[in-house]
């Protein structure tokens, strides 16, 4: 998810967009261009650097970022302005736009916190199984909405702080009675939940796209599905235990936390009628999706159908999906992007970096590389503050030199679609429910950042032994 930032400081904008030209003029005019590409193609690639670095420095907000990128390659004819607009009609940028739709009813009907309340309801008698209901409330609804902020944001934080508060637990002197624990915990299962479905965050059908142009094929929502249940679940499992040991809450039992979401779910009462038909749709789309492959019903297809389906229905009236502004602003975003990295590989710019890695380092197999890869690639994310400008940036030259050097491309790319949602939770700001979780004040920067390095060790290793078994007995690689 792009980060967002409310106002405009002019002083910033504008030391901001001179660190921009500068590294436009450094890639153009300063770093030798490769022979096997032209000027333009060039020209792109110092236009797309500086849009990465702007995704991360935020001079004005993502979507504005990449809307001027996106007119800059027609400027300066890097493309045509059709080829450079192409990103906003391919039916990923599509998938993601109707998806945050669909979850706009989720959330406003009360399902969402419905099913929330529920898994507090029934596994919610100690901080640890708050964490894990609040976590399995995040894995269900990752299965239909795109945004790990809306979800976090909108259902799965106001729990977590409401069970904080009936233990007197709030920022400062007594927020490690359970509150800072919350935090932490819920934070970095959501980093997991968001990896474990194509649909979990918006940059799992972004490197399933690239996946796609480099010739792997393979990937459906029940696919990445049946690839990432055992190790994420493992990681479900063990993260929350882990940050219970490294950042211990006061209170270990809460037995409130089951009676306040009775009573919730109470004040709310039965099942609606909105409720009852926004399931009903909801149990659809992710049926169609499951059986997507056999079907041949494809999955940007399915969600306009779901959206569609709201609308007919009255569950969503069209001045709900005119402002759905961040569903409109990730569209923006997000398929400028999207075409941005389309065109590095069509102008031959990534295969001219996977040609060069391999001139330095191909006396090495392809496992070597992996293993140096995933490092470096995972850890360059405390530069990142958003998972999709990772994967824009680095999935596809990743991707080129792996499939280069003969590496499996099912272990390839599941590895590094995987690691960037991980990765996430290294820093506060890793991706957009990081700044939210850590704004209420519950911790400090030196603890969210410790826990966070030592459960990446803990993720890194699930994912590449288990994780990696897995994926060769399911015929990944």
């Amino acid at each position: 998810m792009p980060p967002t930032r409310s106002g405009f400081d002019a002083r910033r904008a504008v030391k901001g967009f001179a660190l921009l030209i500068a590294v436009y003029l450094v890639v153009v005019y300063l770093i030798p261009k490769p022979a096997a590409v032209k000027p333009e193609g060039w020209r792109l690639t110092g236009i797309f650097l500086a849009t990465i670095v702007g995704s991360v420095i935020e001079p004005i907000p993502a979507g504005a970022l990449v809307l001027i990128a996106i007119t800059l390659t027609a400027v300066s004819h890097a493309l045509t302005t059709q080829q450079a607009l192409g990103g906003y009609s391919d039916p990923t940028g599509w998938l993601v736009l109707t998806a945050f739709i669909i979850s706009r009813a989720l959330i406003k009907c009360g399902l969402a916190r419905r099913i929330a309340l529920n898994f507090v309801r029934l596994f919610g008698k100690s901080s640890l199984g708050v964490t894990y209901s609040l976590a399995m409330s995040d894995l269900v609804l990752a299965g239909m909405i795109p945004s790990n902020g809306a979800r976090s944001g909108g259902v799965i934080l106001p729990i977590a702080l409401s069970i904080s508060e009936i233990y007197g637990s709030k920022p400062g002197a007594t927020a490690g009675l359970l509150g800072s624990f919350l935090m932490i915990a819920v934070y970095q299962s959501i980093c997991i939940t968001t990896a474990m479905f194509l649909t979990g965050q918006a940059s799992n059908p972004l490197a399933a796209k690239f996946a796609e142009a480099a010739g792997y094929h393979h990937i459906t929502w029940l696919n990445w599905l049946e690839a990432t249940i055992v190790p994420g679940a493992i990681s479900l499992m063990i993260v929350p235990w882990l940050v219970m040991k490294l950042h211990p809450p006061e209170i270990k039992r809460t037995p409130e936390a089951p009676a306040f979401a009775k009573g919730e779910l109470t004040k709310m009462g039965p099942m609606s009628r909105h409720e009852r038909i926004v399931a009903a749709i909801f149990a659809l789309v992710c049926g169609l999706w499951v059986s997507s492959s056999w079907s041949g019903i494809d999955i940007t297809q399915t969600a306009l159908i779901g959206a569609v389906l709201l609308l007919i229905t009255g569950m969503l009236t069209w001045d709900d999906v005119k402002s759905e502004k961040e569903a409109w602003s990730v569209f923006i975003w997000y398929a400028g992007l999207l075409r941005l990295g389309q065109a590095l590989g069509d102008a031959g710019v990534t295969k001219a970096f996977a040609d060069g890695v391999a001139k330095q380092f191909g006396h090495y197999g392809w496992e070597v590389l992996l293993g140096v890869g995933l490092l470096v690639y995972f850890y360059a994310h405390y530069a990142f503050a958003s998972i999709t400008a990772h994967v824009v940036s680095m999935f596809p030259p990743f991707l080129a030199v792996l499939l280069m050097q003969g590496g499996p491309p099912g272990i390839i790319v599941y590895t590094f679609a995987i690691l960037a949602n991980l990765a996430a939770g290294l820093t506060h700001f890793g991706t957009t429910p990081g700044p939210i979780f850590f704004a209420h004040g519950y911790t400090t920067l030196r603890v969210w950042w410790k826990v966070g390095l030592i459960i990446s060790f803990v993720n890194l290793a699930i994912w590449t032994t288990i994780g990696f078994a897995w994926w060769k007995l399911i015929g990944v690689w």
